[in-house]
């Protein structure tokens, strides 16, 4: 059995690597750009620290930035209007997960035509060209969009959250400079920094795990553990720490896949609206105590990475409650709730089944029964 790899072809990382921008897009020839963006970055004057750069250089740009915190499908089909009716032959995506799941999903349609149904690109589409390309500019330190091949959409009709997975997605080049997300405020900094710890420790357990990606998992916990703390607090060592720990989670997690908690996540910000980082960081050590009986000696790596003392010491037992309560303690520290207070009782019938529907359940090291996701859901209210 072989496992494939995939990752940019051009990284830049650390303070000041948004100078980069402009030497990539004149060294690749492209001369309009599609500037997809959300509506708070242009506001609050995030985008212009990139669009200045273009302006500088008399690079020829259009902005769009009807976006959603979750990308609809109304969104994508708005953007690939845009794209076409203004010719661009490349997209620089500035934001967090929004703008770069948007622009993936525009990216492909542009160049893969019998996919303009967006709700066709669900799964494994089986497009054949790759997306228009894209040069992905992080400014939150979580999701890892510019690195990996998947994206999500809300399809806000059926209330459901799809995810796409496609090599063919994958931005050319990312730049990760933690002076792009210096603005964050402190609630989405924790929200995306624990999505990244989840993606740390769903892919460290994932059934897809193999030793490259183990390799990258363990080095973004620890991390990201370290490091997130003082993101919260805008201090600049605990952003350069981020930025780079939820880059190196997305290097593994988009080759060998996520888990239950993933799942169930996209069921509640489809549900309820509710942020995808607070979804996930609720329900971190729910899904962790469900699968620790199926990741061997995992839970004392993570423990480890995380800072517990004396792991070598610990019993089966303790280190894996030692790692749960590690991320618990974490989450408390920087803010994120333990409940879900939207949750409605008639609803969690529906939240189970989409869950157990969705991309990501497969790849959980324990198989979930729909009582199994039912009873998880239940902890959370």
């Amino acid at each position: 059995m072989s496992n494939r790899f995939m990752l940019n072809e051009t990284s830049y990382h650390g303070h000041g690597a948004i100078e980069n921008i402009v030497p990539e897009i004149k060294a690749r020839g492209f001369k309009k750009i599609l500037v997809c963006t959300d509506p708070d970055l242009l506001k609050f004057g995030v985008t212009q620290k990139v669009t200045s750069l273009l302006d500088k250089a008399q690079i020829e740009y259009q902005i769009y930035s009807q976006i959603k915190a979750n990308p609809t499908i109304e969104n994508v089909k708005d953007g690939v209007v845009a794209c076409k009716n203004y010719g661009a032959d490349a997209i620089v995506a500035i934001g967090g997960g929004s703008a770069m799941d948007t622009s993936k999903a525009i990216a492909i349609i542009i160049t893969n035509e019998e996919f303009s149904d967006v709700r066709s690109l669900e799964g494994v589409a089986p497009t054949t060209k790759p997306c228009l390309p894209i040069i992905a500019v992080a400014t939150t330190a979580g999701t890892a969009a510019e690195v990996t091949i998947n994206y999500v959409i809300t399809d806000v009709e059926k209330k459901r959250k799809f995810v796409c997975v496609d090599p063919h997605d994958m931005p050319v080049v990312a730049i990760v400079d933690p002076d792009m997300m210096a603005s964050m405020p402190k609630g989405l900094t924790a929200s995306t920094g624990m999505d990244a710890l989840t993606h740390a420790i769903e892919g460290y357990i994932t059934k897809g795990a193999w030793a490259m990606s183990d390799m990258f998992h363990i080095k973004a916990i620890e991390l990201i553990s370290s490091s997130l703390r003082g993101a919260v607090n805008n201090d600049p060592d605990g952003r350069e720490g981020m930025a780079l720990g939820q880059y190196i989670a997305g290097m593994g997690f988009s080759n060998v896949g996520l888990g239950i908690d993933h799942s169930m996540a996209h069921t509640l910000s489809a549900y309820y609206d509710v942020p995808h980082g607070v979804a996930c960081a609720m329900l971190l050590p729910i899904a962790m105590e469900y699968n620790k009986e199926y990741t061997g000696t995992k839970y004392k790596d993570i423990a480890r990475a995380m800072g517990v003392k004396n792991v070598d010491a610990m019993s089966e037992e303790e280190y894996r409650n030692a790692a749960i309560n590690a991320v618990k303690q974490l989450s408390v520290d920087v803010g994120i709730p333990t409940k879900c207070e939207k949750i409605k009782e008639s609803d969690l019938e529906s939240l189970t089944r989409d869950a157990l529907k969705d991309a990501c359940c497969p790849g959980n090291p324990r198989s979930a029964t729909f009582e199994d996701v039912l009873a998880m859901f239940k902890q959370l209210m």
